[in-house]
């Protein structure tokens, strides 16, 4: 199929920035939500330097072809860099003209190059003198050679000096890793917030007092995080990985960001004097960091999002174990609209429950102060086997990783990990009971990480269940995991319900949608309905194109990444493709197909990206009681008549509204609505900012 079939997968994740972006901008949001929007977007596009730009740099050393060509004959380098100058121009109109003076208007007034108020400058000096100095450090530029190397996304600012006729260029730091980003001061007009960066620039006379300051801009250097690892270390994995991850913050500079009146002598001499390529350059703005909005000192309710208090499932009960309960019946919690607690609850009562002697877990992600890891702990310590497989190359997630696992390896829990040129990115959980008649099986499988933080405002799904025939192939599944071997057995062919990546995901999936293709041809109804956070992996999406041909409708939720071309005629004129953005981060992956009547709903941790596909172990899982399915369908029906917070992806990636004239539905609060009519009524849970993560 041509490369003129698919979306670049780099620029279409700019889009999905784009749409971020958008969230800032509508001022039906409330203020501080748009704030956090902006946010996630600065956040996000640090990772695109960290992450992919390496990457497109790398590509344009090469002699290449269409295939990293991207709009515009351009190829995709410059082309995304075009695209986030566009995006940040943006960012800067939002933030200036729309959201500064709102947060005016409600009594915050943050100074945005602008000179320190004369009113507060004597508290601003009083901060900068006993909290500020402690952190300040300084290098002189004109020294050679320079012993400076710029840590990854930290704050700088270079300052010129004339010290008795000498002119000097020096950088100094700006702390934000010690201290918060903004300070705020009340005076008689109101309450004033300052950056910490502009509280150092308007103070620097008491760090050169027998100097005049003749300039003083800012800048910070983005660096490659790529982690190289070989698969057979042979020594510890997580020291090795430790000591890789010690050296991230100085990879290769993928961005310079600079202050755009920056003189040219002075910038000419940082990019010498840091040995940066001029492919690296960026113009910013006078601020950087600016994911550091969040931590705005705001505290107004009223300008955020109103509560929405998550609940417990009606399912289940505390008159009963969890485990007699998903005997009698599968059992499923929807986050963040339904409490985690009862996924917490599943590891506690297997802490303490006699009858149960094994438990086996994969963690890709764990909170920081996780309950579940403290479970598997205190049942290791109660005497039980407890076998955890850590994944400890989770992009940015690694420290944490690697301080549970040691943690958990002191406890006396069996810790695997998995080889190093193949990611465990299956969220899966079992235990082994002792009943009357032998053993028992009850599992855990989810779309998200077993991580009660991201719970709380990630989208997904977590099935239990007492499928003994799905659960035998989970075991099965975790007994070749635990092996580490290189290559996997000719004849090790376990699975029929589950659909495991590396084993049978891939053809499965082609299958279910050539059986669609099939019906379509056959005059019956066929219909496809996936959601997923990424869709780039091409087979896929040419058989996805196949269907379309065949008159089969695909609808698909795709969050990000989007790489099929939706409402091409002759190619996907039957393809709609619809991305979701509210307060909650959509995350879970479902796949329906219509099969004649007789529906098949399946859930899982696997998107349709190369990496999940070719280079991870991945567990989708099919819904089999008619109750859960059911209740899959009418969520994902509430999200394709979205017509708030829904847009449609058009053939040019751009993030089109949907136009409606009848009663505006917000999937979100439809399905909060949705599941609180079947839940029962909980305590408020805080609303925690949505990031980019997994």
């Amino acid at each position: 199929m041509k490369t003129s079939h698919f979306f670049n997968r780099d620029l279409s994740w700019l889009s999905f920035n784009e749409r971020i972006l958008q969230e800032a901008g509508r001022d039906s949001v409330p203020l501080m939500e748009r704030i956090k929007f902006l946010s996630i977007f600065s956040s996000n596009l640090d990772e695109f330097y960290r992450v992919r730009m390496p990457v497109l740099m790398a590509l344009q050393q090469l002699d290449t072809d269409e295939e990293i060509i991207g709009s515009h004959g351009k190829d995709v380098a410059a082309t995304a860099r075009e695209i986030i100058q566009n995006q940040q121009r943006s960012f800067g109109n939002i933030l200036t003209g729309k959201l500064i003076p709102l947060l005016k208007e409600n009594g915050y007034q943050l100074i945005y190059g602008k000179p320190i108020p004369e009113s507060i400058m004597p508290s601003a000096t009083n901060c900068f003198l006993q909290e500020v100095l402690t952190f300040i450090q300084i290098v002189d530029l004109s020294v050679e050679p320079a012993s400076f190397f710029p840590e990854n996304n930290k704050l700088y600012h270079v300052v010129t000096i004339n010290e008795n006729g000498l002119d000097k260029i020096l950088v100094i730091n700006i702390p934000s890793d010690c201290l918060p980003r903004f300070f705020s001061f009340s005076a008689t007009t109101g309450l004033f917030i300052l950056f910490l960066d502009d509280i150092i620039r308007h103070h620097l006379q008491w760090v050169f007092p027998s100097s005049r300051v003749t300039g003083c801009y800012s800048f910070k250097i983005t660096r490659d995080a790529e982690i190289n690892l070989k698969d057979d270390y042979p020594g510890d994995v997580a020291d090795a990985l430790a000591e890789q991850l010690a050296k991230r913050d100085f990879g290769k500079a993928t961005r310079f960001l600079y202050q755009p009146d920056m003189p040219l002598d002075t910038f000419y001499l940082l990019l010498k004097k840091l040995d940066l390529s001029p492919g690296s350059v960026a113009e910013g703005g006078i601020y950087h960091n600016l994911k550091d909005l969040q931590q705005l000192p705001v505290k107004n309710k009223e300008l955020e999002y109103e509560p929405w208090p998550a609940a417990l499932s009606s399912d289940i009960s505390i008159q009963q174990t969890i485990f007699d309960q998903i005997t009698d019946a599968d059992r499923v919690v929807h986050t963040p609209y339904q409490q985690y607690k009862n996924v917490i609850r599943f590891f506690n009562e297997a802490v303490v429950d006699p009858l149960i002697d094994e438990i086996y877990v994969t963690l890709y992600r764990v909170a920081s102060d996780s309950r579940i890891v403290r479970s598997l702990i205190s049942a290791a310590k109660n005497g039980k086997k407890v076998t955890v497989l850590i994944e400890l190359k989770a992009r940015f997630d690694e420290e944490n990783n690697i301080k549970w696992a040691k943690t958990m390896k002191q406890a006396g829990v069996q810790i695997v990990y998995s080889r190093n040129s193949l990611k465990v990115h299956a969220k899966i959980a079992l235990v082994k009971r002792n009943e009357n008649n032998g053993k028992a099986y009850y599992g855990l499988l989810a779309t998200g990480n077993f991580n009660e933080t991201t719970a709380a405002f990630y989208t997904d799904h977590v099935l239990m269940t007492a499928h003994r025939e799905m659960l035998l192939e989970m075991e099965q599944l975790f007994i070749f995991l635990s092996k580490r071997e290189k290559t996997i057995p000719a004849d090790f062919a376990p699975f029929k319900h589950l659909l495991v990546a590396q084993f049978n995901l891939h053809q499965h999936f082609l299958d279910l949608i050539d059986r669609e293709i099939v019906n379509a041809y056959k005059g019956l109804p066929a219909e496809i309905f996936i959601k997923l956070n990424n869709l780039e992996e091409r087979s896929l999406i040419a058989k996805l194109y196949e269907a379309s041909l065949a008159g089969v409708k695909i609808t698909l939720i795709v969050r990000s990444i989007c790489c099929l071309i939706p409402g091409v005629e002759g190619l996907s004129e039957n393809i709609t493709v619809i991305r979701i953005v509210d307060r909650y981060l959509e995350h879970g992956r479902v796949f329906i197909f219509h099969n004649a009547g007789n529906t098949e709903v399946y859930a899982g941790s696997a998107d349709w990206m190369n990496r999940n596909i070719y280079r991870r172990v991945e567990v989708c899982f099919p819904i089999y009681d008619e109750r859960i399915k059911n209740e899959f369908i009418d969520i994902l029906k509430l999200q394709t008549v979205d017509n708030v917070q829904a847009v449609q992806l058009n053939r040019e990636l751009g993030n089109m509204p949907l136009q409606s004239t009848g009663k505006p539905v917000r999937s979100q609060y439809e399905i909060y609505r949705f599941l609180k009519n079947k839940s029962i009524p909980a305590e408020p849970a805080r609303i925690k900012n949505i990031t980019a993560s997994d």
